[in-house]
């Protein structure tokens, strides 16, 4: 979880933003005026940001001041004058001069507020690098949520947390959603396949994406919403083709597959941009990006198996022995030599799905 400030300095709507921001537990809330922190509970960081004007003195219920040291002095002399709060620098990155001072806070400051005036992201990278192993709060001010995804995102590790200005109502909704860059762990099942059958031809779906999949890794794919098989990326050789491990040969196109926060899509409607989950054999996920989704004519083989408690689950793939799945420990198995008695990883879903998102009613799939 990413860190997340909303800026109402310039807010026409500043009452209804807080109560936005209050409501979906944004971290902080920026102002230029202590009397905004009033009634204001203590799980919301109040956070007082005076550019442009003077520091009062009266700090009042303020957690973390930001300072521009030129109009207010440096942070260090500031604190020992108010030891009950944070003082952090804010920096405009315009120039190299600026970059350093950026690095330097980034690597020293409690907490450090940037500003980047090119749209280029390689300046942030510099400092997130120079500042690898700091215990500060490195925050950048982004324009839009569309960029604070792209901030949370730089160098895999990306921004400790991202400050906004709201547009509207909803855009402190929206930043907290992009916040949450990690996705919950699953727990993972050992199917034994009770029956194998050639079922002739249909359209199946390789889905690439722009990540390189590990070893013990791929997607989850089912024909029913309460049962998926752990299918494995093209990470690991083959007799006639090279590896591709950017790829998951995953299945027939109505097939299920878990996309973002646990909703499903089909395979048949993923495109380029879409997201889907990464599963590895412990559960452990992450959500990565699709290039592509090639559906194409093949010969199909359908795969039955049967989870401890009882619940079937079927998987039908194209009927190819490259084609494969992950069993326990990583084993990978060609789906063309399953027989029963053989053990699959699988995931159990524990509810139906109305257009892809979990609901709590009654559905028979058979």
């Amino acid at each position: 979880m990413k860190l997340t400030w909303v800026d109402v300095r310039a807010s026409d709507a500043k009452s209804a933003v807080i109560e936005e921001a209050l409501h979906q537990r944004v971290d902080g809330v920026v102002s230029d005026n202590v009397a905004d922190f009033e009634g204001l509970p203590p799980t919301i960081k109040k956070v007082l940001f005076p550019q442009g004007t003077s520091l009062p003195e009266d700090l009042g219920q303020v957690d973390v001041v930001i300072v521009v040291p030129a109009e207010h002095g440096e942070p260090a002399g500031l604190a020992a004058a108010h030891p009950d709060v944070e003082f952090g620098r804010f920096v405009e990155v315009k120039d190299p001069a600026t970059l350093e001072e950026a690095c330097e806070s980034a690597r020293h400051s409690p907490w450090t507020l940037l500003l980047f005036r090119d749209p280029t992201k390689i300046p942030l990278e510099i400092v997130i690098a120079a500042a690898a192993g700091a215990t500060g709060s490195l925050f950048t001010v982004a324009q839009d949520v569309q960029e604070a995804e792209i901030i949370f995102g730089v160098l895999e590790h990306g921004s400790d947390g991202v400050m906004l200005a709201p547009g509207a109502v909803g855009d402190a909704t929206a930043l907290k959603a992009a916040s949450v860059v990690d996705s919950v762990d699953l727990e993972l099942v050992e199917l034994t396949v009770t029956a194998t059958t050639h079922v002739g031809m249909g359209e199946r779906a390789c889905v690439d994406t722009c990540t390189y999949f590990r070893e013990d890794e791929g997607i989850l794919v089912g024909s029913h919403s309460k049962g998926m098989v752990l299918c494995v990326s093209e990470t690991h050789p083959l007799p006639y083709m090279p590896t591709r491990p950017f790829r998951v040969n995953a299945g027939a196109i109505h097939s299920y597959t878990l996309g973002e926060n646990e909703r499903t899509n089909y395979l048949s409607e993923l495109k380029s941009g879409s997201k889907v989950t990464a599963v590895d054999v412990k559960g452990r996920t992450r959500v990565v990006t699709v290039g592509r989704v090639k559906i194409e004519s093949r010969p199909l083989i359908s795969i039955d198996a049967v989870a401890p408690g009882g619940v079937s689950v079927n998987l039908i793939l194209q009927d190819d022995w490259h084609v494969r799945v992950l069993g326990p420990g990583g084993v990978v198995l060609n789906s063309t030599e399953l027989k029963p008695g053989d053990t699959v990883l699988g995931y159990l879903p524990s509810a139906d799905r109305h257009v892809g998102y979990p609901i709590n009613e009654f559905c028979l799939e058979k």
